[in-house]
């Protein structure tokens, strides 16, 4: 499909007024092209070729609006850091319509009426992590927001220092977030809610619409995908860093990358954003914060369902969530049968990666490799006697087994990830952009897009990261 072919619609207009506000883009001065993702383009059907045009610079910049665009910024609430804020919405996001069942936004497009006292604007290194992330997320097969493109420019804009702001356009198949309906039960609009939660219901699980119960089933799939997800950030080592109810997505997605973190060495209580001075949002918290924001959206939910009902969903979170651990973690040890000692085995390797300080995305590909042949393992910590013991029963576990060495193998590196885009690999192709290199920025999409295959050039990201880069720690604006 041709750009001038594009015929967008924007299902999401057809609700209440007060769930959204018009607002036109403002396009960056000098805008260009960094990358484009031809992937998210075969799946909104535009033609590949249409992603060098002049066209689409303007598309993504905003300038372009296509046949049946009616551009607008989403409202809602939510709990930010534990405390509630009545109304936030999309303060640098403006969405331009749906495409084959995708929203598409442009993130860093300029001012709504959400902006507060910012300026609606993302700068260079922020909307590269946001664009490489999405799609390392997905190439890990976890539930995530994508990307068509990364604008950049030499418009200049104000953080810390001045910056070249950028776009980037982000799609998902729904962006309705837990806050979005905390709004409307705060402000007591039931009516409101109700249609927000019938539109939620045909956009994320419309194998509901006709069922008599539908917003407990419905709350019942959310608790569930969530639960999910959080099993996937917790077993990939992915740290999101801002955890609000703003930033949970009503379909289980992974969506708002700001200050997120893959883990360098494991650290059950890393925190990867300084703005989070108690670790409310600490890596080892995900999966307790994932069951604090579902109790936020239940209590706006009880205008619609009875608390009792919803309480009963509750009370499985935790078996839902340990259920998607234990079959993760099975399957990155790479075990084919299942046992009732396995939750200790993890628990045992998990206190051995924190005691020595070992790299959790190394261990876990070196393991997939491992014969019986310790040498390799063992290096990868300064005291070898903690990790003979842990090996010693995994032997014994792997005794269990019915698969041969080389099928675990290969399970196991299709389980395990060579790569994960580490904050400090991420800051090496930030820096190489602000000076007008965009190469790294290829390289790191290349990764992103498979980080299971070898990539042998790129080999110096897939071991420990230096040690002056870390664990640190990034702001909001990252």
């Amino acid at each position: 499909m041709k750009l001038n072919e594009i015929k967008l619609t924007n299902p999401y207009l057809n609700l209440p007024d007060e769930c959204h506000d018009r607002v036109k883009p403002a396009p960056l001065n000098e805008a260009f092209i960094i990358h484009a993702n031809e992937s998210v383009a075969e799946l909104l059907d535009i033609d590949k070729e249409e992603l060098k045009s002049e066209a689409f610079v303007s598309f993504v910049n905003g300038a372009l609006q296509p046949e049946g665009s009616d551009t607008f910024a989403m409202c809602y609430a939510g709990h930010q850091f534990g405390f509630f804020v009545e109304r936030l919405g999309d303060g640098r996001a403006i969405n331009i319509g749906t495409l084959n069942g995708l929203h598409m936004q442009l993130k860093g497009a300029g001012q709504t009426k959400y902006s507060r006292s910012g300026d609606g604007r993302a700068v260079l290194r922020s909307s590269i992590r946001e664009y490489l992330m999405s799609e390392a997320m997905h190439g890990l097969g976890i539930e995530t927001t994508r990307a068509l493109a990364l604008l950049g420019s030499k418009h200049s804009v104000f953080r810390q220092e001045w910056e070249k702001g950028a776009i980037v356009l982000r799609v998902s198949p729904s962006w309705v977030r837990f806050g979005t309906f905390e709004y409307f039960a705060h402000k007591k609009k039931y009516k409101e809610l109700e249609a927000l939660a019938d539109y939620a219901i045909v956009e994320s699980y419309p194998h509901l619409v006709d069922e008599e119960n539908k917003y407990f089933y419905f709350f019942a799939e959310v608790v569930g995908k969530t639960a999910r997800l959080m099993a996937e950030w917790q077993a990939v080592g992915f740290n999101h860093g801002v955890m609000n109810t703003d930033n949970m997505s009503i379909a289980g997605l992974t969506i708002d990358y700001g200050p997120y973190a893959f883990l360098d060495e494991y650290d059950f209580n890393y925190i990867c954003n300084h703005t989070d001075q108690y670790g409310r949002y600490s890596f080892g918290s995900q999966p307790n914060v994932g069951e604090w924001n579902l109790r936020a959206l239940m209590v706006a939910l009880a205008p619609l369902v009875k608390t009792e009902e919803l309480e009963k969903i509750m009370g499985k979170y935790s078996k839902f969530y340990m259920q998607h651990y234990l079959l993760l973690m099975s399957k990155k040890f790479g075990l084919d049968t299942h046992s009732d000692e396995d939750l200790n085995l993890i628990k045992h390797l998990l206190g051995v990666l924190q005691g020595l300080s070992v790299d959790y995305t190394l261990f876990f590909r070196t393991l997939s490799r491992y014969d019986g042949d310790r040498k390799a393992l063992l290096k990868l910590g300064l005291y070898h006697t903690p990790m003979n013991d842990w090996l010693d029963d995994y032997d014994i576990r792997l005794e269990k087994n019915t698969s041969t060495t080389q099928q675990r193998h290969a399970k196991m590196l299709k389980t395990n990830p060579k790569y994960v885009l580490k904050n400090y690999i991420l800051q090496e192709a930030i820096d190489a952009a602000e000076e007008g290199d965009y190469g790294l920025v290829d390289d790191l999409f290349t990764i992103a897009h498979d980080p299971y295959a070898e990539h042998e050039k790129f080999e110096r990201w897939a071991g420990t990261t230096p040690e002056e880069f870390k664990n640190r720690k990034l702001s909001c604006s990252s």
